[in-house]
């Protein structure tokens, strides 16, 4: 019995370390993981950019239907006053025809039927330009209300940026602790990236070339949702270096592909063209000598890449 029992504490002495250790990632799965989360991350932040836009848009728009109703209303209402006032005056005026031809500045009595004439015409005027207020009231109410439809939709989005907010901010704080552990478990820092000798770039394609250069020799921070002066994402970038050259383009990669002339040859290439990755959650600006300047993500800096940093999904020329 005994020589039993010692059996079978040996065979679960054998058996227990299979069955509840676990092994702590390698450095290639934690690089893998972060890479992943990476590019999850930054669909979001584009997302997040995506509903900022659009909230923005309709929000402008509100306050201009704002501006247009006052002029309106205040049509209707003058021109309502001015019937009420000819009404009244040929009411007053309609049993006694010397005052009446007294009040239309008539010369004589038939001057006085002309006059007559014209008080009519002008009451006919003053309805048809109420009619018009009103419809062109009706039109504004109907855009009011698809405008109202779409507020209602965006600001149920609206509720859901904290949210987002704060996944962003959670995920965040996954990625430094992911780092953490690579950095434990012997990853070592980037080097920075080195293209050799850049072609010089002239017009406003070098004036944003110049910018997002700026931008990496300083080092400045990726922080989701900015676009500069000294902080940016990845559309905020280009968005940025853009207009500096006066080109306005949205904060958000997706719409800046629909903003360009889209090629997929890279022998084109030219430098100031954007750089599309990751099904569009990504973009950079092409700097020459097969490289671009991007802002990567959360924890990193603005900095030089090889132009094939990622999954390209296609390039853009900037309509400018």
């Amino acid at each position: 019995m005994r020589r039993t029992l010692l059996i079978g504490v040996a065979v679960l002495a054998v058996l227990a370390p299979a069955t509840v250790a676990h092994a702590d990632p390698t450095l290639a799965e934690i690089e893998a993981q972060l890479d992943t989360s990476n590019k999850d991350l930054e669909a979001t932040i584009e997302a997040y950019n995506a509903i900022n836009i659009d909230l923005a848009a309709s929000q402008a728009k509100a306050a201009e239907l704002a501006n247009r109703l006052k002029p309106l209303e205040d049509g209707v209402a003058a021109a309502n006053a001015n019937v009420e006032l000819i009404a009244v005056t040929a009411f007053k005026n309609s049993g006694n025809l010397r005052t009446l031809s007294v009040v239309l500045g008539a010369q004589s009595s038939g001057s006085l039927m002309d006059q007559l004439s014209t008080l009519q015409q002008i009451s006919h005027q003053q309805q048809k330009n109420i009619q018009d207020l009103k419809t062109a009231r009706s039109k504004f109410d109907d855009e009011k209300k698809t405008l109202d439809e779409t507020l209602a939709a965006q600001n149920t989005q609206k509720a859901d940026l904290e949210n987002k907010r704060k996944k962003i901010d959670g995920d965040v704080k996954k990625l430094d602790d992911l780092k953490k552990r690579a950095t434990n478990a012997g990853a070592k820092p980037k080097a920075v990236y080195n293209p050799g000798p850049l072609p010089t770039v002239s017009g406003k394609a070098g004036v944003a070339v110049a910018y997002a250069e700026h931008a990496a020799a300083m080092h400045y921070d990726y922080v989701y949702g900015k676009a500069g002066p000294t902080t940016f994402d990845c559309s905020g970038l280009t968005m940025a270096a853009w207009g500096a050259a006066g080109v306005k383009l949205d904060h958000n990669a997706a719409r800046q592909w629909k903003q360009v002339t889209q090629f997929h040859d890279r022998s084109k290439l030219q430098p100031g063209d954007l750089v599309f990755y990751n099904g569009l959650g990504h973009v950079a600006i092409y700097i020459g000598a097969d490289a671009v300047v991007h802002a990567p993500h959360p924890g990193e800096k603005v900095q030089r890449a090889a132009v094939n940093v990622d999954s390209i999904v296609g390039y853009g020329r900037v309509k400018s």
